[in-house]
């Protein structure tokens, strides 16, 4: 059994879909394309398909991960060509790596974000970015199905910044998005993933509880990438390259072998 890993998008009007509107669009794409699919067993089978902390409804996306299984080998390049060109513009997979380690969940531990706050002007943002990195804590409620639930939510955010939308600053929203004219801030954030989840939405209301920000229309969110959170330099990581690592040392590995052996 093959295990290919894919990264894939969420883009323009496409991040309005929910995670299961994106399964049932990923399992027909799957069928279109004659993806050799394994199945679970027991009375229902579906597609062998782990899906990786997906992106909240709403919100774009940069770096979607989810994990198939097949019963025959793929060139996992061919593969993801086929899988785009059977996925409505806006999802789209921009890279596939065969997995060759263990463990792609684990290697998810914190996202990059960046919000679009339109009608935001950026010294203001800049203030209250100012108020939430000195804050010790930053309370925070969300609506559960158990009722409304109250958690710190400064722990998690390990980086947050304020760019000036309007002086030309390359960033994803302003290009993808909602593009605009007018001047607007832009935050860029790098948030853990810890238990309760802290999302982009909860970020904004720490800032409107330390610094009375509230943008007047909502953001425009998008994840820009998410893996493994480094401590010594501050970055997230690419999880797919241990694999390609991998792949790369298995063929460097497989040549060696085949110059050596007997003619």
């Amino acid at each position: 059994m093959q295990r290919i890993r894919l990264r894939y998008t969420k883009r323009g009007r496409l991040r309005f879909t929910s995670h299961r509107d994106f399964q049932r669009a990923f399992e027909r794409a799957l069928r279109r394309a004659e993806v050799p699919m394994a199945y679970s067993a027991g009375f229902t089978p579906h597609p062998k398909v782990s899906y990786a902390n997906a992106a909240p409804t709403g919100t774009g996306s940069e770096a979607e991960y989810l994990e198939i299984a097949l019963t025959e080998a793929r060139d996992p390049e061919q593969l993801r060509v086929l899988l785009d060109e059977s996925l409505p513009a806006g999802l789209d997979v921009i890279e596939a790596v065969e997995a060759r380690t263990s463990g792609l969940a684990d290697r998810l531990t914190a996202s990059v974000w960046e919000l679009r706050l339109d009608g935001v002007d950026p010294a203001d943002a800049g203030r209250a970015v100012a108020a939430f990195d000195a804050a010790d804590a930053v309370e925070v409620q969300r609506m559960t199905k158990n009722g409304v639930r109250t958690f710190d939510a400064r722990p998690a955010v390990v980086h947050l910044e304020s760019l000036d939308g309007s002086d030309g600053t390359e960033t994803h929203t302003s290009r993808a998005d909602r593009p605009t004219d007018q001047p607007c801030a832009i935050l860029r954030l790098v948030v853990r993933h810890v238990t309760p989840a802290v999302r982009p939405d909860d970020v904004l209301s720490g800032l409107r509880a330390v610094a009375d920000l509230a943008p007047p229309v909502p953001a425009a969110v998008t994840r820009l990438a998410q893996g493994l959170f480094d401590e010594e330099t501050g970055t997230v990581t690419d999880p797919l390259a241990p694999d390609r690592e991998a792949a790369t040392a298995a063929t460097e590995a497989e040549t060696a072998a085949a110059a050596t052996a007997p003619a």
